[in-house]
């Protein structure tokens, strides 16, 4: 189990008022860099972030407590639930890039706002991988498993917002126009070896011939 992992380097503020419990520093800015982010299934996930002018670490900051320019206008900045629309699916986590589309543009669907442009960093991905634990969690349900994309919006905040929500845009292979997405959400299971019956015990060849075992 991985609840806590770490992520690229990225140097950007945290809004000082998240340094003080919400009590005080609104409207002023500490530099900083990512470290880490953590998730704990049903909560927001939580990052960790290294404050160099303190020589200081603190975690169990929201995405919403950060932003990679200064100069933003609050009228434009987004809450919480609009920057990562769901929740920690499990405590297993994982971090990666989908290659192709790094650093490429995009557009998130913030409820009741609309899309907002940004630019694609990284994937937060989340399963059960261990067998000893009961699963208690949706992450590798197909129909409710999301993954969170994480990147940074032109109105200065970070997202973390799953496939669904987001328009990509790859310019090499990208159109102008683009179709509307009709799609069904995936609900099945597919396994390999259900589709056909076959039995491969029965030879120690090392190219072996399959049999089909009775129905």
């Amino acid at each position: 189990m991985q609840f806590v992992a770490n992520i690229p380097y990225i140097k950007c503020f945290v809004k000082k008022e998240y340094l003080y419990d919400l009590k005080k520093g609104y409207g002023e800015f500490e530099e900083c860099v990512l470290l880490a982010v953590k998730s704990m299934q049903g909560r927001a996930l939580m990052f960790e972030a290294y404050l160099p002018q303190y020589g200081a670490c603190f975690d169990k900051f929201p995405i919403s407590a950060f932003v990679w320019k200064t100069d933003i206008k609050q009228e434009e900045q987004l809450r919480l639930g609009e920057l990562c629309l769901w929740d920690g699916f499990s405590y297993d986590i994982h971090i990666w890039a989908k290659r192709l589309l790094k650093n490429c543009d995009v557009e998130i669907f913030v409820p009741g706002k609309g899309k907002k442009k940004g630019e694609y960093l990284f994937t937060i991905d989340s399963s059960h991988t261990d067998p000893n634990i009961i699963n208690a969690s949706v992450s590798e349900v197909p129909s409710e498993h999301k993954q969170h994309n994480f990147g940074k919006l032109d109105n200065g905040q970070f997202f973390a917002q799953p496939n669904n929500r987001m328009y990509w845009f790859e310019q090499s292979l990208t159109p102008k126009e683009l179709k509307t997405p009709d799609f069904n959400v995936s609900t099945r299971y597919f396994f390999s070896e259900q589709e056909e019956k076959w039995a491969f015990g029965d030879s120690d060849k090392y190219f072996y011939d399959e049999k089909i075992r009775d129905k």
